[in-house]
Protein backbone atom coordinates (compact mmCIF):
# COMPACT_ATOMS: atom_id res chain seq x y z
CA UNK A 1 0.00 0.00 0.00
CA UNK A 2 1.25 3.67 -0.60
CA UNK A 3 2.07 5.60 2.09
CA UNK A 4 0.95 8.63 0.64
CA UNK A 5 -1.21 10.05 -2.01
CA UNK A 6 0.26 8.10 -5.69
CA UNK A 7 -1.39 8.92 -9.30
CA UNK A 8 -1.66 5.25 -9.72
CA UNK A 9 -5.15 5.42 -7.15
CA UNK A 10 -5.83 8.87 -8.88
CA UNK A 11 -10.17 9.25 -9.42
CA UNK A 12 -11.51 11.53 -11.02
CA UNK A 13 -15.18 12.29 -9.54
CA UNK A 14 -18.03 14.08 -11.32
CA UNK A 15 -20.44 15.73 -9.20
CA UNK A 16 -23.09 18.44 -9.00
CA UNK A 17 -23.10 21.09 -6.88
CA UNK A 18 -25.66 24.31 -6.11
CA UNK A 19 -24.72 27.37 -8.03
CA UNK A 20 -24.80 29.37 -4.85
CA UNK A 21 -23.14 28.74 -1.29
CA UNK A 22 -20.00 27.57 -0.24
CA UNK A 23 -20.09 23.70 -1.91
CA UNK A 24 -17.43 24.46 -4.36
CA UNK A 25 -14.57 26.02 -2.06
CA UNK A 26 -15.48 22.88 0.17
CA UNK A 27 -14.66 20.42 -2.03
CA UNK A 28 -10.63 20.81 -1.79
CA UNK A 29 -11.17 21.14 1.86
CA UNK A 30 -12.89 17.69 1.94
CA UNK A 31 -10.76 15.81 0.16
CA UNK A 32 -7.92 17.10 1.80
CA UNK A 33 -9.21 16.12 4.93
CA UNK A 34 -9.69 12.81 3.73
CA UNK A 35 -6.26 12.53 3.34
CA UNK A 36 -6.04 13.03 -0.60
CA UNK A 37 -4.66 15.45 -2.96
CA UNK A 38 -6.39 17.60 -5.50
CA UNK A 39 -4.51 17.31 -8.62
CA UNK A 40 -7.59 19.03 -10.82
CA UNK A 41 -11.18 20.79 -10.47
CA UNK A 42 -12.84 21.10 -13.53
CA UNK A 43 -16.18 22.75 -14.06
CA UNK A 44 -18.04 21.07 -16.99
CA UNK A 45 -21.39 22.34 -17.02
CA UNK A 46 -22.52 25.74 -15.59
CA UNK A 47 -26.63 26.86 -14.93
CA UNK A 48 -28.06 28.84 -12.78
CA UNK A 49 -28.91 26.57 -9.86
CA UNK A 50 -26.28 23.88 -10.33
CA UNK A 51 -22.84 23.02 -11.35
CA UNK A 52 -21.42 20.20 -12.62
CA UNK A 53 -17.63 19.77 -11.44
CA UNK A 54 -15.15 17.51 -12.26
CA UNK A 55 -12.87 16.72 -8.76
CA UNK A 56 -9.52 14.88 -10.26
CA UNK A 57 -7.36 13.49 -6.97
CA UNK A 58 -4.64 11.11 -5.43
CA UNK A 59 -5.72 8.95 -2.81
CA UNK A 60 -3.36 5.91 -1.80
CA UNK A 61 -5.00 2.74 -2.73
CA UNK A 62 -8.58 1.98 -3.14
CA UNK A 63 -10.02 2.03 -0.04
CA UNK A 64 -8.82 5.62 0.70
CA UNK A 65 -10.40 6.62 -2.77
CA UNK A 66 -13.35 5.49 -1.39
CA UNK A 67 -12.96 7.56 1.93
CA UNK A 68 -12.78 10.67 0.08
CA UNK A 69 -15.92 9.92 -2.73
CA UNK A 70 -17.57 9.57 0.84
CA UNK A 71 -16.34 12.26 2.20
CA UNK A 72 -17.30 14.72 -0.90
CA UNK A 73 -20.67 13.40 -0.74
CA UNK A 74 -20.79 14.46 2.98
CA UNK A 75 -20.51 18.65 1.71
CA UNK A 76 -23.68 20.07 2.35
CA UNK A 77 -25.75 20.06 -1.42
CA UNK A 78 -23.54 17.65 -3.44
CA UNK A 79 -24.79 15.22 -5.63
CA UNK A 80 -22.23 12.32 -6.61
CA UNK A 81 -22.99 10.92 -10.39
CA UNK A 82 -19.30 8.98 -11.68
CA UNK A 83 -16.54 8.00 -10.32
CA UNK A 84 -14.12 6.88 -12.73
CA UNK A 85 -10.27 5.36 -11.97
CA UNK A 86 -7.82 6.75 -14.38
CA UNK A 87 -5.80 4.41 -14.29
CA UNK A 88 -8.46 2.44 -15.95
CA UNK A 89 -9.39 4.60 -18.27
CA UNK A 90 -6.24 4.39 -19.27
CA UNK A 91 -6.39 1.09 -19.70
CA UNK A 92 -10.18 0.72 -21.89
CA UNK A 93 -9.41 -1.06 -25.03
CA UNK A 94 -5.41 -1.71 -24.40
CA UNK A 95 -2.94 0.29 -24.99
CA UNK A 96 -1.43 -0.21 -27.96
CA UNK A 97 -2.46 -0.38 -31.98
CA UNK A 98 -0.89 -1.52 -34.64
CA UNK A 99 -1.15 0.95 -38.16
CA UNK A 100 0.63 1.29 -41.41
CA UNK A 101 3.99 2.84 -41.95
CA UNK A 102 2.95 3.58 -45.78
CA UNK A 103 -0.07 5.25 -47.19
CA UNK A 104 -3.20 3.32 -48.81
CA UNK A 105 -4.74 5.66 -50.62
CA UNK A 106 -4.75 4.41 -54.28
CA UNK A 107 -5.12 0.96 -56.34
CA UNK A 108 -1.35 1.30 -56.97
CA UNK A 109 -0.48 2.14 -53.87
CA UNK A 110 -2.52 -1.05 -52.43
CA UNK A 111 -0.87 -2.71 -55.27
CA UNK A 112 2.28 -2.76 -54.23
CA UNK A 113 1.32 -3.10 -50.53
CA UNK A 114 -0.19 -6.22 -51.25
CA UNK A 115 -1.00 -7.98 -53.88
CA UNK A 116 0.46 -8.66 -56.84
CA UNK A 117 3.47 -6.35 -55.71
CA UNK A 118 3.93 -7.94 -52.72
CA UNK A 119 4.74 -11.54 -54.39
CA UNK A 120 8.15 -10.21 -55.33
CA UNK A 121 9.07 -8.76 -52.08
CA UNK A 122 8.38 -12.48 -50.60
CA UNK A 123 10.19 -14.28 -53.44
CA UNK A 124 13.19 -12.45 -52.87
CA UNK A 125 13.12 -13.42 -49.12
CA UNK A 126 12.17 -17.01 -49.92
CA UNK A 127 15.53 -17.20 -51.94
CA UNK A 128 17.11 -15.30 -49.21
CA UNK A 129 15.80 -15.67 -45.97
CA UNK A 130 18.31 -12.61 -44.47
CA UNK A 131 16.07 -10.12 -46.25
CA UNK A 132 13.73 -10.58 -44.37
CA UNK A 133 15.44 -8.33 -41.98
CA UNK A 134 15.92 -5.52 -44.67
CA UNK A 135 12.01 -5.91 -45.97
CA UNK A 136 9.88 -6.41 -43.34
CA UNK A 137 8.89 -5.70 -39.84
CA UNK A 138 11.33 -8.22 -38.29
CA UNK A 139 14.48 -5.88 -38.13
CA UNK A 140 12.42 -3.93 -35.46
CA UNK A 141 10.36 -6.07 -34.23
CA UNK A 142 10.20 -8.00 -30.48
CA UNK A 143 7.79 -10.26 -29.14
CA UNK A 144 7.59 -10.01 -25.24
CA UNK A 145 6.46 -13.55 -24.36
CA UNK A 146 5.46 -14.46 -20.91
CA UNK A 147 3.43 -17.65 -19.38
CA UNK A 148 1.85 -15.01 -16.59
CA UNK A 149 3.49 -16.79 -13.76
CA UNK A 150 5.13 -14.29 -12.30
CA UNK A 151 4.16 -10.37 -13.22
CA UNK A 152 5.24 -8.28 -10.94
CA UNK A 153 4.74 -9.03 -7.19
CA UNK A 154 1.26 -10.69 -8.10
CA UNK A 155 2.66 -14.19 -8.54
CA UNK A 156 0.81 -16.54 -10.83
CA UNK A 157 -1.78 -14.69 -11.81
CA UNK A 158 -2.25 -16.04 -15.62
CA UNK A 159 -1.62 -14.97 -19.38
CA UNK A 160 -4.96 -12.89 -19.25
CA UNK A 161 -4.17 -10.50 -16.35
CA UNK A 162 -0.50 -10.25 -17.48
CA UNK A 163 -1.50 -8.75 -20.70
CA UNK A 164 -2.16 -5.29 -19.31
CA UNK A 165 1.91 -5.75 -18.33
CA UNK A 166 3.36 -6.67 -21.33
CA UNK A 167 1.02 -4.21 -23.47
CA UNK A 168 2.45 -1.31 -21.05
CA UNK A 169 5.82 -2.91 -21.75
CA UNK A 170 5.56 -2.64 -25.86
CA UNK A 171 4.59 0.91 -24.69
CA UNK A 172 7.72 1.46 -23.11
CA UNK A 173 9.69 -0.02 -26.00
CA UNK A 174 8.17 2.31 -28.74
CA UNK A 175 8.07 5.27 -26.83
CA UNK A 176 12.11 5.27 -25.66
CA UNK A 177 13.35 3.03 -28.32
CA UNK A 178 11.14 3.06 -31.00
CA UNK A 179 10.72 -0.76 -31.12
CA UNK A 180 7.70 -2.12 -32.09
CA UNK A 181 7.20 -4.44 -29.27
CA UNK A 182 3.72 -7.37 -28.99
CA UNK A 183 2.81 -8.90 -26.07
CA UNK A 184 2.68 -12.63 -26.62
CA UNK A 185 0.65 -14.04 -23.36
CA UNK A 186 0.53 -17.91 -23.64
CA UNK A 187 -1.67 -20.47 -21.80
CA UNK A 188 0.41 -22.68 -20.45
CA UNK A 189 3.23 -22.88 -17.85
CA UNK A 190 4.86 -26.17 -19.51
CA UNK A 191 8.57 -25.29 -20.71
CA UNK A 192 8.36 -27.66 -23.57
CA UNK A 193 5.49 -25.94 -25.13
CA UNK A 194 6.80 -22.58 -24.21
CA UNK A 195 9.70 -23.01 -25.98
CA UNK A 196 8.07 -24.70 -29.00
CA UNK A 197 6.19 -22.55 -29.35
CA UNK A 198 8.52 -19.00 -29.37
CA UNK A 199 10.27 -21.61 -31.54
CA UNK A 200 7.64 -21.75 -34.12
CA UNK A 201 6.72 -17.73 -34.42
CA UNK A 202 10.10 -16.58 -33.78
CA UNK A 203 10.77 -15.96 -37.62
CA UNK A 204 8.22 -12.95 -37.22
CA UNK A 205 10.73 -11.32 -35.04
CA UNK A 206 14.01 -10.02 -34.53
CA UNK A 207 14.47 -10.25 -30.66
CA UNK A 208 12.78 -12.11 -27.68
CA UNK A 209 11.49 -10.54 -24.44
CA UNK A 210 10.91 -13.34 -21.94
CA UNK A 211 9.15 -11.57 -19.42
CA UNK A 212 7.66 -12.12 -15.97
CA UNK A 213 7.97 -16.16 -16.10
CA UNK A 214 8.73 -17.82 -12.52
CA UNK A 215 11.85 -19.21 -11.51
CA UNK A 216 13.31 -21.96 -12.20
CA UNK A 217 11.40 -22.54 -15.17
CA UNK A 218 12.55 -19.50 -16.71
CA UNK A 219 16.18 -20.40 -16.63
CA UNK A 220 15.51 -23.31 -19.12
CA UNK A 221 13.54 -21.72 -21.22
CA UNK A 222 15.77 -19.11 -21.78
CA UNK A 223 18.89 -21.44 -21.81
CA UNK A 224 16.82 -23.90 -24.63
CA UNK A 225 15.67 -20.68 -27.04
CA UNK A 226 19.04 -19.35 -26.72
CA UNK A 227 20.43 -22.35 -28.57
CA UNK A 228 17.52 -22.79 -30.81
CA UNK A 229 17.31 -19.34 -32.06
CA UNK A 230 19.40 -17.27 -34.51
CA UNK A 231 18.11 -14.20 -32.77
CA UNK A 232 18.50 -12.35 -29.35
CA UNK A 233 17.02 -13.61 -26.19
CA UNK A 234 17.22 -11.48 -23.28
CA UNK A 235 15.22 -12.37 -19.85
CA UNK A 236 14.68 -8.21 -18.75
CA UNK A 237 13.68 -9.86 -14.73
CA UNK A 238 16.80 -11.33 -14.89
CA UNK A 239 19.49 -9.45 -17.16
CA UNK A 240 17.47 -6.23 -17.29
CA UNK A 241 17.61 -6.30 -13.47
CA UNK A 242 21.51 -7.14 -13.15
CA UNK A 243 22.55 -4.45 -15.96
CA UNK A 244 20.26 -1.74 -13.64
CA UNK A 245 21.71 -2.85 -10.03
CA UNK A 246 25.60 -3.17 -11.66
CA UNK A 247 25.45 0.81 -13.17
CA UNK A 248 23.92 1.69 -9.74
CA UNK A 249 26.06 -0.26 -7.72
CA UNK A 250 29.18 1.66 -9.95
CA UNK A 251 27.86 4.65 -9.34
CA UNK A 252 26.53 4.43 -5.39
CA UNK A 253 30.75 3.16 -5.16
CA UNK A 254 32.32 5.87 -6.23
CA UNK A 255 30.22 8.20 -4.16
CA UNK A 256 31.37 6.44 -1.28
CA UNK A 257 34.71 5.78 -2.74
CA UNK A 258 35.00 2.03 -2.38
CA UNK A 259 35.89 -0.28 -5.09
CA UNK A 260 33.51 -3.86 -6.30
CA UNK A 261 36.71 -5.83 -5.61
CA UNK A 262 37.13 -4.97 -2.16
CA UNK A 263 33.49 -4.35 -0.73
CA UNK A 264 31.41 -7.15 1.08
CA UNK A 265 27.95 -7.60 -0.66
CA UNK A 266 25.02 -9.02 0.99
CA UNK A 267 22.27 -10.28 -1.05
CA UNK A 268 18.19 -11.17 -0.19
CA UNK A 269 16.95 -12.68 -2.91
CA UNK A 270 18.43 -16.32 -4.74
CA UNK A 271 15.35 -16.21 -7.65
CA UNK A 272 15.97 -15.20 -11.01
CA UNK A 273 16.78 -11.69 -10.53
CA UNK A 274 19.11 -12.35 -7.45
CA UNK A 275 20.99 -15.16 -10.03
CA UNK A 276 21.59 -12.85 -12.77
CA UNK A 277 22.42 -10.00 -10.20
CA UNK A 278 24.90 -11.80 -8.56
CA UNK A 279 26.23 -13.02 -11.87
CA UNK A 280 27.09 -10.04 -13.66
CA UNK A 281 28.18 -8.44 -10.36
CA UNK A 282 30.86 -10.91 -10.22
CA UNK A 283 31.40 -10.57 -14.01
CA UNK A 284 32.40 -6.74 -12.91
CA UNK A 285 34.77 -7.74 -9.98
CA UNK A 286 32.94 -8.86 -6.87
CA UNK A 287 34.74 -11.52 -4.69
CA UNK A 288 33.23 -11.24 -1.12
CA UNK A 289 29.84 -11.93 -1.83
CA UNK A 290 26.82 -13.82 0.48
CA UNK A 291 23.32 -14.59 -0.70
CA UNK A 292 20.46 -15.51 0.86
CA UNK A 293 17.13 -17.09 0.32
CA UNK A 294 14.26 -17.41 2.91
CA UNK A 295 16.12 -20.55 4.57
CA UNK A 296 18.92 -18.15 5.22
CA UNK A 297 22.14 -17.94 3.25
CA UNK A 298 23.34 -20.19 0.72
CA UNK A 299 26.44 -22.59 1.63
CA UNK A 300 27.30 -25.81 0.39
CA UNK A 301 26.56 -27.76 3.01
CA UNK A 302 23.23 -27.28 2.78
CA UNK A 303 20.90 -30.07 1.55
CA UNK A 304 18.47 -28.30 -0.43
CA UNK A 305 20.22 -26.92 -3.36
CA UNK A 306 18.80 -27.20 -6.83
CA UNK A 307 20.94 -26.79 -9.62
CA UNK A 308 21.04 -22.86 -9.36
CA UNK A 309 21.68 -22.52 -5.47
CA UNK A 310 24.74 -25.29 -5.99
CA UNK A 311 25.98 -22.60 -8.13
CA UNK A 312 25.70 -19.73 -6.24
CA UNK A 313 27.42 -22.21 -3.14
CA UNK A 314 30.16 -23.23 -5.11
CA UNK A 315 31.06 -19.65 -6.11
CA UNK A 316 29.98 -17.08 -3.02
CA UNK A 317 30.45 -17.64 0.48
CA UNK A 318 33.96 -18.19 0.82
CA UNK A 319 33.59 -18.71 5.01
CA UNK A 320 30.99 -20.93 4.81
CA UNK A 321 28.38 -18.76 7.14
CA UNK A 322 25.49 -20.71 7.78
CA UNK A 323 23.23 -18.19 9.72
CA UNK A 324 20.32 -15.99 8.52
CA UNK A 325 20.02 -12.62 6.96
CA UNK A 326 20.65 -10.11 9.62
CA UNK A 327 23.76 -11.64 10.41
CA UNK A 328 24.91 -11.47 7.30
CA UNK A 329 24.55 -7.61 6.45
CA UNK A 330 26.62 -7.06 10.00
CA UNK A 331 29.66 -5.08 8.60
CA UNK A 332 28.35 -5.35 5.23
CA UNK A 333 29.34 -2.53 2.42
CA UNK A 334 26.81 -3.69 -0.18
CA UNK A 335 22.93 -4.70 0.73
CA UNK A 336 21.20 -6.13 -2.36
CA UNK A 337 17.76 -7.02 -2.18
CA UNK A 338 15.40 -8.63 -4.43
CA UNK A 339 13.68 -10.50 -2.53
CA UNK A 340 10.34 -9.74 -0.09
CA UNK A 341 9.28 -6.65 1.72
CA UNK A 342 10.03 -5.73 5.47
CA UNK A 343 12.80 -8.23 6.08
CA UNK A 344 14.97 -5.97 7.40
CA UNK A 345 14.98 -2.69 10.01
CA UNK A 346 16.87 0.26 10.33
CA UNK A 347 18.58 -1.22 13.34
CA UNK A 348 20.00 -4.02 11.00
CA UNK A 349 21.02 -1.59 8.23
CA UNK A 350 22.88 0.08 11.54
CA UNK A 351 25.17 -2.94 11.86
CA UNK A 352 26.41 -2.59 8.33
CA UNK A 353 30.00 -0.70 7.64
CA UNK A 354 30.54 2.90 7.31
CA UNK A 355 29.46 4.82 4.12
CA UNK A 356 26.75 1.47 3.75
CA UNK A 357 24.95 0.90 0.06
CA UNK A 358 21.69 -0.01 0.39
CA UNK A 359 19.44 -1.45 -2.39
CA UNK A 360 15.68 -2.26 -1.34
CA UNK A 361 14.65 -3.21 -4.58
CA UNK A 362 11.28 -5.31 -3.68
CA UNK A 363 8.44 -3.42 -5.09
CA UNK A 364 6.18 -1.98 -4.31
CA UNK A 365 7.08 -2.55 -0.70
CA UNK A 366 10.83 -3.05 -0.17
CA UNK A 367 12.87 -4.86 2.00
CA UNK A 368 13.56 -2.39 4.37
CA UNK A 369 12.00 1.52 4.92
CA UNK A 370 13.70 3.83 2.94
CA UNK A 371 13.51 6.29 5.30
CA UNK A 372 14.72 4.06 8.11
CA UNK A 373 17.64 3.04 5.96
CA UNK A 374 18.58 6.72 5.16
CA UNK A 375 19.22 6.91 8.44
CA UNK A 376 22.34 4.79 8.59
CA UNK A 377 23.49 4.21 5.08
CA UNK A 378 24.89 6.29 2.58
CA UNK A 379 23.22 5.80 -0.42
CA UNK A 380 19.83 3.78 -0.49
CA UNK A 381 18.15 2.96 -3.77
CA UNK A 382 14.39 1.75 -4.21
CA UNK A 383 12.52 0.16 -6.78
CA UNK A 384 9.99 3.41 -6.18
CA UNK A 385 9.02 6.34 -7.88
CA UNK A 386 8.58 8.05 -4.96
CA UNK A 387 12.21 7.88 -3.27
CA UNK A 388 15.62 8.88 -5.18
CA UNK A 389 17.74 6.56 -6.99
CA UNK A 390 14.81 4.03 -8.56
CA UNK A 391 16.69 0.84 -10.32
CA UNK A 392 13.79 1.04 -12.93
CA UNK A 393 14.54 -1.65 -15.95
CA UNK A 394 12.90 0.51 -18.50
CA UNK A 395 16.56 1.97 -17.98
CA UNK A 396 17.89 -1.20 -19.46
CA UNK A 397 15.75 -2.99 -22.31
CA UNK A 398 14.83 -0.31 -24.55
CA UNK A 399 18.55 0.57 -25.67
CA UNK A 400 19.74 -3.03 -25.28
CA UNK A 401 17.06 -4.28 -27.71
CA UNK A 402 17.96 -1.03 -29.91
CA UNK A 403 21.76 -2.24 -29.71
CA UNK A 404 20.75 -5.62 -30.59
CA UNK A 405 18.35 -4.71 -33.46
CA UNK A 406 20.34 -2.66 -34.96
CA UNK A 407 23.80 -4.74 -34.64
CA UNK A 408 21.47 -7.77 -36.23
CA UNK A 409 22.65 -9.55 -33.56
CA UNK A 410 21.94 -13.34 -33.56
CA UNK A 411 22.53 -13.49 -29.57
CA UNK A 412 23.15 -11.63 -25.90
CA UNK A 413 26.46 -12.39 -24.39
CA UNK A 414 28.10 -11.60 -20.89
CA UNK A 415 30.23 -8.91 -22.42
CA UNK A 416 27.47 -6.72 -24.13
CA UNK A 417 25.42 -6.71 -20.03
CA UNK A 418 28.24 -5.34 -19.30
CA UNK A 419 29.08 -2.71 -21.97
CA UNK A 420 25.27 -2.25 -21.20
CA UNK A 421 25.54 -1.02 -16.93
CA UNK A 422 28.54 1.01 -18.32
CA UNK A 423 27.24 2.97 -20.69
CA UNK A 424 23.96 3.39 -18.33
CA UNK A 425 26.15 4.57 -15.18
CA UNK A 426 28.07 7.07 -17.40
CA UNK A 427 25.02 9.03 -18.44
CA UNK A 428 25.61 10.41 -14.97
CA UNK A 429 28.46 12.70 -15.23
CA UNK A 430 30.54 13.32 -12.37
CA UNK A 431 29.13 16.79 -11.43
CA UNK A 432 25.89 15.09 -11.10
CA UNK A 433 26.79 12.41 -9.32
CA UNK A 434 25.79 12.29 -5.58
CA UNK A 435 23.69 10.40 -2.79
CA UNK A 436 20.41 10.91 -4.13
CA UNK A 437 21.50 10.58 -8.11
CA UNK A 438 23.39 6.92 -8.88
CA UNK A 439 21.13 6.79 -11.94
CA UNK A 440 20.01 8.75 -14.48
CA UNK A 441 15.72 9.53 -14.88
CA UNK A 442 14.06 7.01 -16.79
CA UNK A 443 13.24 9.89 -19.43
CA UNK A 444 16.55 11.14 -19.63
CA UNK A 445 17.26 12.09 -23.26
CA UNK A 446 20.58 10.49 -23.33
CA UNK A 447 20.03 6.74 -21.61
CA UNK A 448 18.66 4.69 -24.40
CA UNK A 449 21.07 5.76 -27.28
CA UNK A 450 23.69 5.67 -24.54
CA UNK A 451 23.12 1.56 -23.91
CA UNK A 452 22.27 0.72 -27.50
CA UNK A 453 25.28 2.01 -28.78
CA UNK A 454 27.61 0.45 -25.99
CA UNK A 455 25.75 -2.81 -27.17
CA UNK A 456 25.76 -2.58 -30.81
CA UNK A 457 29.89 -2.24 -30.28
CA UNK A 458 29.79 -4.51 -27.93
CA UNK A 459 28.34 -7.09 -30.41
CA UNK A 460 30.57 -5.89 -33.42
CA UNK A 461 27.63 -4.39 -35.22
CA UNK A 462 26.69 -0.83 -36.29
CA UNK A 463 23.87 1.23 -36.93
CA UNK A 464 22.43 0.66 -40.54
CA UNK A 465 19.87 1.78 -42.83
CA UNK A 466 17.74 0.03 -44.98
CA UNK A 467 16.31 1.96 -47.76
CA UNK A 468 17.44 -0.13 -50.74
CA UNK A 469 15.31 -2.49 -52.81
Amino acid sequence: MATVPSVSYSITVRLEVPAGGKAVSQLTHAVESAGGVVTALDVTNAGHEKLRIDVTCAARDTDHAQAIVDQLEAVEGVVIHKVSDRTFLMHLGGKIEMKSKVPLRNRDELSMAYTPGVARVSMAIARNKEDARRLTIKRNTVAVVTDGSAVLGLGNIGPEAALPVMEGKAALFKRFAGIDAWPICLDTQDVDEIVRTVQVIAPGFGGINLEDIGAPRCFEVERRLRELLDIPVFHDDQHGTAICVLAALTNALRVVNKSIENVKITMAGAGAAGNAVLRLLMAAGARNVIVCDYLGAVHQKRDDLDESLRWIAEHTNAEGYAGDLRGAVKGADVFVGVSAPGILTGDDIATMAKDAVVFALANPEPEVSPDDAREHAAVVATGRSDYPNQINNVLAFPGVFRGLLDAQAGGVTQEMLLAAAGALAAVVTPEELGPNYIVPSVFHPDVATAVAAAVRESAGGRARGFTEA
